[in-house]
């Protein structure tokens, strides 16, 4: 009976480390994915890459987002302040 055991408890584990390297394997890929487009994106825009650049970074792509929205609406005071104040945020980020 011991010897049943023993194998059980072996092929039990054998799932659960091919399961663990699968999933290790997976979510590395895609770790490594994001990184290299963080590391593309950061270096042609000659910014850092930590994160209070990108969230300025985003911070201003939404305010440029904003202020075309607006001027597609016709609000044209609106747009032209969203749009300033993306180009003021993108322009003391990207030097």
């Amino acid at each position: 009976m011991d010897g049943f055991f023993n194998w059980l408890g072996e092929a039990i584990g054998n799932v659960l480390r091919t399961i663990v390297d699968l999933l290790h394997g997976l979510f590395g890929s895609l770790w490594q994915a994001m990184d290299g487009f963080v590391d593309g994106l950061t270096g042609s825009l000659g910014i850092g890459n930590s994160v209070f650049s990108i969230a300025v970074l985003v911070i201003g792509v939404l305010l440029l987002i904003s202020g075309i929205r607006a001027l597609v609406r016709g609000g044209i005071v609106g747009g032209v302040i969203g749009l300033l104040l993306g180009l003021m945020v993108l322009s003391w980020l990207i030097r």
